[in-house]
């Protein structure tokens, strides 16, 4: 958009001069040199100025539009990062910059984001990093009340199977609590209240005290309990690793907190049978681990399918409690009817925390029978050539041969609608803005 402000500029410019020249003004200056010299410096300071201001526009405009950095230079914005021992933190002076109220947000109308986060294929492995504005930290819509309660139900029936704190983490658990109370009253000021101890749920009536001690609960339980999100902190060992020591795992459907906890972030990975995780990412991902500063925040977003309408645990793969190796695919039935369907998408933001040191992983789960998204433009194309692009292992890992046959046909058909109603072109790979 500036590169066309300066040649529109530019162009308009010319046809000023052109009609100057035919002026009898214009006339009169080619016998007075003098005035002819002095207008003529005028014109080109003035032509200098424009070009400088429209240069320092397109930059800006420029310098605003979101990055995605690679893993290994994903902090971007950040300090630089300084020489210290592993495992030893030093506090930061860093405040995280006002958030700015969400526009028109309100708990029982405002929707939730429409991420779509696939493209046509090929696939590739990549953690697909990009900046992350300091407002859109945490992200809540209309189906609060619902992941409220569904949270509720679960600390009731799962308590410390699904929220931890390790004492060695507390004082990070701590610190998240308290960004949350600064961050949520100023982002949903309708939905929170800043109290002196900590805040106040204006819908529910909750009131959070997180200066008693000891804690009327766990502290990511009470963290769990004020966002959409789940949560998670890791902190770095003597031995350079990053260590899931605090969590609040409510909503993940495929995975189990007790299962991951004290686990470094290599092992959490390589235990899920993470694709090309040693290949392709696990290097860049432990050096962004120990470049990331609190003053440079990321987001990804990932997708999954699931032939069951549960949020919290996916039942297909097997019960949330069966015995290491009963759980997976293979426990799914196969090719059930579309209506059964779901379309799993992650927001996942990463942060450090400036005086623990901790990084803290937010985990936003949105859930959507595919259904409901095939309808979209463009969507049941870029979907199922997505979906055909898997690699055999992320295929395995994705569980498609439970759900390909079905799910392909499905989306093939709502293509050949959009095509047929000239809503999109057959062949077209119309992407968008990504990763919506």
């Amino acid at each position: 958009m500036g590169h066309s402000m300066l040649q529109a500029c530019q162009e308009r410019a010319k046809d000023l001069v052109q009609k100057a020249q035919s002026l009898p003004i214009f006339q009169d200056l080619l016998h007075n040199p003098k005035v002819l010299v002095y207008a003529t410096l005028l014109l080109c300071l003035s032509a200098w100025s424009l070009t400088r201001v429209l240069r320092f526009l397109t930059r800006s405009i420029e310098e605003d539009r979101p990055s995605t950095p690679t893993l290994e230079k994903a902090n971007v914005r950040s300090f630089k990062s300084p020489e210290r021992k592993p495992g030893v933190w030093e506090p930061v002076e860093f405040r995280r910059p006002y958030a700015r109220p969400a526009p028109d947000w309100n708990v029982h109308t405002t929707r939730p984001n429409p991420y779509r986060p696939f493209r046509h294929g090929p696939y590739h492995i990549t953690m697909g990093l990009r900046n992350m504005p300091w407002d859109e930290w945490i992200e809540l819509d209309n189906h609060y009340p619902k992941y409220h309660a569904d949270k509720a139900k679960r600390i009731l029936e799962r308590g410390s199977k699904c929220s931890y704190t390790s004492p060695e983490a507390f004082d990070g658990a701590i610190e998240l609590l308290e960004e949350l109370c600064s961050y949520l009253p100023e982002r949903y000021p309708s939905l929170y209240q800043r109290t002196p101890v900590g805040l106040n749920n204006l819908l529910t009536g909750e009131k959070f005290n997180i200066i008693e001690r000891p804690l009327v609960e766990d502290p990511m339980q009470m963290a769990a309990r004020l966002v959409q999100d789940d949560l998670a902190i890791m902190f770095e060992k003597e031995d350079g690793q990053y260590y899931l020591l605090a969590g609040s795992i409510l909503l993940a459907g495929f995975w189990r907190l007790e299962d991951k906890l004290g686990m470094p972030l290599s092992e959490i990975h390589t235990s899920g049978d993470v694709p090309g995780y040693k290949q392709k990412l696990e290097k860049g991902m432990m050096n962004f681990f120990r470049r990331v500063q609190p003053n440079g925040p990321v987001q990804r977003n990932n997708y999954f399918l699931q032939v069951d309408d549960s949020l919290p645990w996916s039942s297909s793969i097997g019960p949330e409690d069966g015995e290491a190796g009963t759980l997976g695919w293979f426990s799914a039935e196969k090719n059930r009817a579309i209506n059964h369907h779901y379309f799993r998408s992650e927001r996942q933001t990463l942060r450090r925390l400036p005086r623990s040191g901790g990084v803290v992983f937010t985990i936003r789960t949105y859930f959507h029978p595919i259904t409901e998204i095939a309808e979209e433009p463009g969507v049941p194309g870029r979907l199922a050539s997505a979906v055909r692009s898997w690699g055999d292992d992320v295929a395995r890992y994705k569980g498609r041969e439970m759900y390909g046959d079905v799910l392909l046909e499905y989306l093939d058909g709502k293509h050949g609608e959009q095509v047929e109603k000239g809503i999109v072109k057959e062949g077209g790979e119309e992407e968008g803005k990504y990763p919506y």
